[in-house]
């Protein structure tokens, strides 16, 4: 990737030279020891922000969690696929099924996080419908003690199709949130326009191999280049309860003790690295993303 002038971190108002890192976790309200794990990997950890699924089990769980809590930086992780089958652990549209009959396979269901999945979801997804989808997502997390910061995507990165994108970035003006941009094309766009995007590959901790974790997270930390990178990681407690419905959990239960333990505060102490979340984006995302977007 070329070195974007000026950097983000620049853009934000850091000095140059600044490593700063956007370290946000995904899947806030997949269930409750997601939930647990995230707010304490917050509140007793080194991340900075998370990102919620309305529609999923523990969504009204995490909720509550964000209503005691008015200060926890959070956005919405947009969602139109599922990530399981096992009973109890599925979830679909926030939107009346009725509503949104395109983003919906022959059972009535989302299409499954895979491959094959998402393929098939963005081959037949109206625009119309999307947008329905997206705004009850949306509604149901903001309101009274909810204040949300981004916009990202679930398993769909940049959203999976240029219009649906292109309708992420209109919502994110009109409700006044950041959304989450990774993929080349649109970052060029969207640097173009002066936005904050960031500066460098996005990390999904999902592509970090399992084995000696903590050693791969300490190289990646001692390489982050001066600007701005996000990583999103996935912690969860990860109890014999949830992992029948989450196929992931090993991922995530060492998400959540690289967040918590001592030596990665200490990592990014020695490598003088600058934890943000969404909140400096925010504030100059909307009123420039407002210009020149469309709506789908």
């Amino acid at each position: 990737m070329t070195r974007p002038t000026p950097l983000a971190s620049e853009l934000l108002g850091h000095p140059p030279g600044t490593r700063l890192l956007l370290l946000n976790c995904d899947d806030f309200g997949l269930n409750e020891d997601v939930n647990l794990a995230v707010v304490e990997a917050i509140e007793h950890g080194v991340a900075a922000s998370c990102s919620l699924m309305t529609g999923c089990p523990g969504s009204a769980h995490a909720l509550r969690l964000l209503r005691e809590r008015p200060g926890l930086p959070f956005g919405i992780h947009l969602t139109l696929v599922c990530d399981t089958d096992e009973p109890g652990f599925r979830w679909g549209p926030v939107a009346p099924a009725a509503a949104v009959p395109s983003l919906l396979d022959p059972a009535g269901r989302f299409f499954p996080a895979t491959p094959d999945g998402r393929t098939r979801l963005l081959a037949r997804a109206d625009a119309a419908h999307a947008e329905r989808e997206f705004r009850a997502q949306i509604e149901a997390a903001t309101g009274p003690g909810l204040h949300p910061t981004h916009l990202d995507f679930h398993c769909l990165a940049d959203a999976g199709r240029p219009d649906l994108l292109d309708l992420a970035l209109a919502l994110g003006a009109e409700y006044g949130l950041a959304v989450r941009i990774w993929l080349a094309p649109a970052l060029e766009r969207l640097r173009a326009r002066g936005l904050p995007v960031v500066d460098h590959a996005f990390l999904d901790s999902f592509a970090v191999p399992l084995d000696d974790r903590p050693a791969r997270y300490a190289r990646l930390l001692a390489a982050l280049p001066p600007g701005l990178t996000e990583w999103a990681v996935h912690p969860s407690l990860a109890t014999p309860a949830t992992r029948r419905g989450d196929g992931g959990w090993r991922v995530r239960r060492s998400d959540h003790a690289f967040l918590l333990a001592p030596r990665t505060r200490e990592l990014l102490a020695e490598h003088g690295i600058t934890v943000t979340d969404y909140r400096p984006l925010r504030a100059h995302w909307p009123r420039r993303a407002a210009r020149g977007t469309t709506r789908a």
